[in-house]
């Protein structure tokens, strides 16, 4: 879910071309489930192979992230570990979702629905161990690095961030801003174009930049405050509370200051632990980390992956490498014909 803050916070609009040079943080599991969700025939059934096994996320992965190195973009992708444990009924939550909507999916395919079975099938995603594995593995083969977090991802891409050893996060969630990271990008995965629900047109989706400090002074208030802030709209670790949405929440944060001091102005408590979840944001669990270390691409082992393990396209992914070849050649300056093992 995140936290709503879009309605306070501002961005600003990018294209890649913007972050050609920068080294960027992925927040993997938004991303590839983002892949889950979009990657799907009319009907919201996803891509699989000829045993039936989902690709829809290796497809995401490959031909975004061809995109991205052609970009001059260098991604590393950070990878979920143990959520706290604040964040159980969350869990729950979203995995009762996505098992009524894979039923709904199911029900609205066999009456012919199919909007609402395309719907369905994208709130019904599901990502499996062994499809984090390959994922990792894919990426690993394209030289992009890949960083398992010891808790939320963001957190760590935040860590990344605020130190130096990336220029930015990438993410769809504002609670890379909650964790510090002081320049988040939205829509990396996910720029081009998408379809407006219900309806056959489509919408462009650029990429945003938002810069954490900027929008602090702008606000008027501290990182401290915008947590709180969070809190009262609701986290992965709370619900909202009852009647106060982002620009109230605000309003009230700025007046009073703090948690504590919103819920003796309304003389009654809180029914979540606010404390410890503010914890979670200022004090998440970090990793001692080192600059990461993009390699060269393996060609042919992501043909492997892709082609004779998955059943994908061999034409169009060796024309995608190619491409890629190329791309890469050419902002590394080089006047010969370079290999991809050349460019790393």
């Amino acid at each position: 879910m995140g936290t709503k803050l879009a309605d306070i916070v501002e961005a600003e609009t990018l294209t890649l071309a913007d972050l050609s040079g920068k080294e960027i943080a992925v927040d993997a599991f938004n991303t590839i489930y983002s892949f889950l969700a979009t990657i799907r025939q009319p009907d919201g059934t996803p891509l699989t192979d000829r045993k039936g096994r989902v690709t829809s996320h290796l497809s995401g992965l490959f031909y975004r992230n061809v995109n991205l190195l052609e970009n001059g973009i260098s991604p590393v992708y950070v990878f979920d570990g143990v959520a706290p444990e604040l964040k159980a009924p969350e869990v729950q939550r979203r995995r009762e979702i996505r098992d009524a909507a894979y039923e709904e999916w199911k029900l609205a395919k066999e009456e012919g629905r199919i909007e609402d079975a395309r719907k369905a099938g994208q709130a019904s995603s599901k990502l499996s161990g062994p499809m984090i594995d390959e994922s990792k593995k894919l990426l690993e083969v394209l030289g992009i690095p890949v960083i398992q977090a010891p808790s939320e991802g963001e957190a760590l891409a935040a860590q990344m961030a605020r130190a130096g050893l990336v220029w930015a996060s990438a993410s769809q969630d504002n609670d890379s801003l909650l964790y510090n990271c002081p320049r988040m990008v939205r829509n990396l995965s996910i720029s081009g174009r998408r379809r407006v629900a219900r309806s056959k047109t489509y919408k462009s989706i650029d990429p945003e930049l938002i810069l954490l400090d900027k929008n602090l002074k702008v606000l008027g208030i501290t990182r401290e405050q915008l947590i709180d802030i969070a809190i009262l709209v609701g986290t992965d670790y709370n619900d909202s509370v009852k009647g106060v949405g982002q620009k109230t929440a605000l309003k009230l944060i700025k007046k009073h200051g703090t948690l504590e001091a919103v819920e003796r102005e309304r003389g009654e408590k809180f029914d979540f632990p606010y404390a410890e979840i503010r914890e979670i944001f200022l004090n998440p669990p970090k990793m001692e980390l080192t600059t990461p270390k993009w390699t060269s691409p393996r060609p042919d082992v992501v043909l492997k992956i892709l082609c004779a393990e998955h059943d994908f396209s061999e034409s169009r992914v060796q024309k995608s490498l190619e491409r890629l070849e190329e791309a890469l050649g050419e902002i590394k300056g080089s006047t010969h014909q370079s290999s991809l093992s050349d460019f790393f």
